[in-house]
Parts: structure tokens; C-alpha cells; sequence
């Protein structure tokens, strides 16, 4: 498991090279709740999301051969990648499904890196990528299931503690589930860790009922950020130990929650950096009276012109 060591080391090896994302407080009744609600803004993060602690940290840590670095994403971890690489120098090679957005492959390339389009779906991306991984020897940077990767995730954590010290739960979308395992390692019971996943990605939910990591389907508005089929391995671990509960939402509540934090904070979220929020705004979790709630908005990187369309 990776430890709050691992996370301060994390820390300082990626220290200048990622933002410290401000957090704002938020006036008491704030979308209509008890509690004294604060948000991580960390959509303000270098490459859109919180995926670029943990690519600096994956790369910094390991020893980057002349080939360079390689991952396989359509989204946020691949511009994270992308944007990492570019920074330290290295080459990269991102390996994307069919169904990507032009957009997103636009963004990987302006970042520089190399883009091979391969599968219908993620899973023979990622299969495409481990070949040529295997082939060339490039550092490999998995979306999370990675010590590193999940360390850097961590720092978000450990920030967050220095700016909102008297908090009592952190709200937490999932994906594969590297953001939340990297917050839990940090916390390691010290605080109440909720998790936010889509009705139509329950990766983590699914995982916890059966006792194990298990294939789910996956679909629906965040399925290109929350859209893993499986939960990490060493989040699961991480999660039976620390993570209180997990809370499922539906797409529409995650599009009324991009809305409401447009409407009323000026924040643009794509649909999985507002899930956390979704679940306090739906009433999928109802904070009790003077209950200290900090939500991570986890990403934004989408067309805002979209949100009223």
C-alpha cells in the first residue's frame, strides 16, 4: 500500500512542477446544506485535472529511457502524460481509442507527444500500448494502478489538509480510482472518505459488494473520465481499510451539478469534476448540521458552450 511517506516524498519531487489548486469556502446553505461545504478547484490543475500529480511523479521517480514515455488514454491522463513529458524533456507516445474526441487528440499532440489511434475500445488501447511498451521499452504510465501514480494523486490530499485543517469528509469522484486511493492513503482513517460514482460506472460500488475487483460495464455522461472497467487493485486494498462508503448519482444529476457550479461559483467542470459535487447537490449524500465537507472538482476539460446547448 502506499503510505503518507510515499505521498510527502511524492510531494517534494513534483513541488514547482504542479499547482497548488486553491480552495474555496463556501457561505453557510450553500446548495441547500447543513454543512460547511469547501471545494478543491482542482479542475485549475496544469493539463485540466488532477491527473498530472501523478504523471509527474511516475516519470520523476523512474528512469526514462531514450524511447521515451507511453500511456494509453482518450482523456485526461493522456494530456497529463503529454504535458509531463513536454515539460521534462521526453518523448511521448499516447495511445488512443477510435471513439477519442478530435479535440482531446488535438490537445495530445499540441503537447507534443506522439498519437496512435488503435481499438474501438479502452481495453484493446491499452493492450496496443503494453506491445509496443514491450517492444521499445519506453517508461509506462498506467492512469492508476501504479504506486507512483497514486502517490502523486496523494498530494492532492496532503495539500488539502494544510488548507482546510478541521475537515471532516472529502468527497471523492472514481474512476479506476487512483485519485481516492491516493486521498485515503493520505487521510488512512483520520477523516471520512466518501466516493462518487456514476449509476452507469460503478467500478468501485460494484467491487465493494463482491468482495473483490470485478469487470462492470460502463457508459453514460462521464464515461471518458469515470469510465475505467475495473477498479485499480491497490485502491481496492486501500479502500476496504479507509474509504467509509461509496455513493452512486445519476447523469442528471451530474449535468444539474456542472450548472449549479457554473451558475453559482464560475467554475466549469466536465461531467466526472462535478460528480463529487453531484452527490451533495442530488442529496445522494446529506451532510449533517455543522458536518465540515470538502469536495474535489476533480477536471475541466471540456467545451463550457456545451453546459446550456
Amino acid at each position: 500500500m502506499v503510505t503518507p511517506a510515499d505521498i510527502a516524498e511524492a510531494s517534494r519531487r513534483i513541488t514547482g512542477r504542479v499547482r497548488v489548486t486553491p480552495v474555496m469556502n463556501l457561505e453557510d446553505g450553500s446548495f441547500g446544506s447543513a454543512g460547511h461545504l469547501a471545494v478543491k478547484l482542482e479542475s485549475l490543475q496544469r493539463s485540466g485535472s488532477f491527473k498530472a500529480r501523478g504523471a509527474f511523479n511516475r516519470i520523476l521517480s523512474g528512469n526514462v529511457p531514450e524511447s521515451g514515455v507511453i500511456a494509453a488514454s482518450g482523456g485526461n491522463h493522456g494530456a497529463a502524460v503529454a504535458l509531463a513529458s513536454l515539460s521534462l524533456g521526453f518523448r511521448a507516445e499516447i495511445y488512443v481509442p477510435e471513439v477519442a474526441s478530435p479535440s482531446k487528440v488535438a490537445r495530445l499532440v499540441a503537447y507534443g507527444a506522439d498519437v496512435t489511434i488503435v481499438g474501438q475500445r479502452f481495453p484493446e488501447t491499452y493492450l496496443a500500448m503494453q506491445a509496443r511498451a514491450a517492444l521499445t521499452g519506453a517508461l509506462m504510465v498506467h492512469p492508476y494502478d501504479q504506486p507512483e501514480v497514486l502517490a502523486g494523486a496523494g498530494t492532492l490530499a496532503m495539500e488539502l489538509e494544510g488548507q482546510v485543517p478541521d475537515v471532516d469528509t472529502i468527497m471523492v469522484a472514481v474512476g479506476g480510482g487512483g485519485l481516492i486511493g491516493g486521498v485515503a492513503s493520505w487521510f488512512g482513517g483520520r477523516v471520512r472518505v466518501v466516493g462518487v460514482e456514476p449509476f452507469a460506472c460503478a467500478t468501485l460500488h460494484d467491487a465493494m459488494k463482491a468482495g473483490v475487483p470485478v469487470d462492470v460495464p460502463t457508459g453514460g455522461i462521464a464515461v471518458d473520465s469515470l469510465g475505467a472497467t475495473r477498479i485499480g487493485s491497490l485502491t481496492f486494498d486501500t479502500a476496504r481499510e479507509f474509504i467509509d462508503r461509496v455513493v452512486l448519482v445519476e447523469d442528471d444529476a451530474i449535468r444539474d451539478a456542472q450548472l449549479q457550479a457554473w451558475d453559482s461559483l464560475r467554475v466549469a467542470l466536465e461531467p466526472g469534476g462535478a460528480a463529487a459535487l453531484a452527490a451533495i447537490t442530488s442529496g445522494a449524500y446529506v451532510p449533517s448540521a455543522g458536518e465540515r465537507v470538502a469536495i474535489v472538482l476533480c477536471g475541466g476539460n471540456f467545451d463550457p458552450s456545451s453546459l446550456h446547448a
